[in-house]
């Protein structure tokens, strides 16, 4: 009952810290390079533009806090040992952990745009939430999986995001990038602890849900 609920309550204050606290990123925010011609004032439409899809990623790390937090509460109360559960949710922790880093930069580019997160912030971290304790509760190599299909899906996202994204927008490239950067190692990471590579129709499935959700987001 202890590890119960320990759990809930590191799960619960993640949430809490994600969804109402101020974030510190524990990186210094990229920055374009010096090769990158110094950027103009953004037009108006190019500063929406870029301000949608910055909410956009922003959503996404909001859920990613969630699919870490939901995995890390699943793999403690799971099966196994305890050293090998705390293992697990260690390495959850850590990734989510980087992706926190994401999401403080994020909401500081929103910032500097004029923008903002999307109202439905916290609807978005509910399903995640949810969707990541399933995949935690069917054990590791599905949990590590999860992990590894997620974070090919964003690094895909963040790509088309790049084409997207102004030209003279050297800011948000620049912390797209590293956010890029980022999924593709933690995807590494996975895949090297033991993950499994999830079916076909459940990778649809995924893909499908993040299309819902960054289609809204993008407005809302």
């Amino acid at each position: 009952m202890s590890t119960l609920v320990e759990a809930s309550l590191i799960a619960a204050d993640s949430a809490l810290r994600t969804l109402f606290a101020p974030h510190r990123a524990s990186r210094p925010t990229p920055v374009a390079t010096t090769l990158e011609a110094v950027p103009g004032e953004l037009s108006a439409s190019d500063q929406a533009l870029s301000g949608a899809l910055m909410r956009v990623n922003h959503v996404g790390e909001i859920c990613a806090q969630a699919l870490y937090t939901s995995q890390a509460l699943a793999a403690r109360l799971g099966p196994g040992s305890a050293q090998e559960r705390e293992q697990l949710a260690r390495h959850l922790e850590a990734a989510g952990q980087e992706e926190t880093d994401h999401l403080a930069w994020c909401k500081q580019r929103l910032d500097e745009l004029g923008s903002r997160p999307s109202l439905l912030n916290p609807l978005w971290y509910a399903g995640a939430f949810g969707i990541g304790l399933l995949a935690g509760r069917l054990g590791r190599k599905v949990s590590l999986g999860f992990v590894i299909e997620t974070e090919r899906q964003v690094e895909a996202h963040l790509d088309s995001h790049l084409d997207l994204l102004p030209a003279q927008d050297h800011a948000s490239r620049a912390v797209v990038r590293q956010m890029k950067a980022d999924e593709i190692r933690h995807a590494d990471e996975a895949q090297a602890a033991g993950g499994m590579d999830l079916p076909t129709p459940v990778k649809r499935l995924m893909l499908g849900s993040a299309k819902v959700m960054t289609t809204i987001a993008h407005r809302v």
